[in-house]
């Protein structure tokens, strides 16, 4: 999923301190305001992540969020992108077919960890 959050970043002691205010408790801060946009995209895919795989409701991003003491930016973040980015963790999955294609495709030295990869890859393209 794509999102885009608005993002205050308040300078202080050398630092860029940032808060999300739509995503609550989501805060982090950089060394500098490249660091510091880093460091919020990487705080709010967290975030979002993790209200994704509870099946949490999203927050509605503010419109004409103003700060006093900050710079206020608006942060793209792509759940999907950061997934693939930061979990290549393997997950074992027990699946059944037909006999005579397990054989088949053993004689042919078939990789079925990399078939089934390509397959859901190409299925979800086509749903996205």
């Amino acid at each position: 999923m794509k999102y885009v959050y608005p993002v205050i970043f308040t300078q202080e002691d050398n630092k860029y301190l940032v808060s999300v205010p739509d995503l609550s408790g989501c805060h982090t801060f950089g060394d500098d305001l490249s660091d510091a946009i880093e460091m919020a995209r990487d705080a709010m895919a967290m975030w979002l992540c993790i209200a994704e795989d509870n099946k949490e409701d999203i927050p509605t991003p503010s419109i004409n969020l103003k700060s006093d003491s900050g710079i206020v930016s608006l942060i793209d973040i792509d759940t999907e992108a950061y997934r693939k980015k930061t979990d290549s963790r393997a997950v074992k999955k027990t699946l059944s077919l037909p006999s005579w294609l397990n054989t088949r495709a053993e004689l042919e030295g078939i990789n079925f960890s990399a078939v089934l990869q390509e397959a859901l890859k190409e299925r979800l393209s086509h749903r996205a």
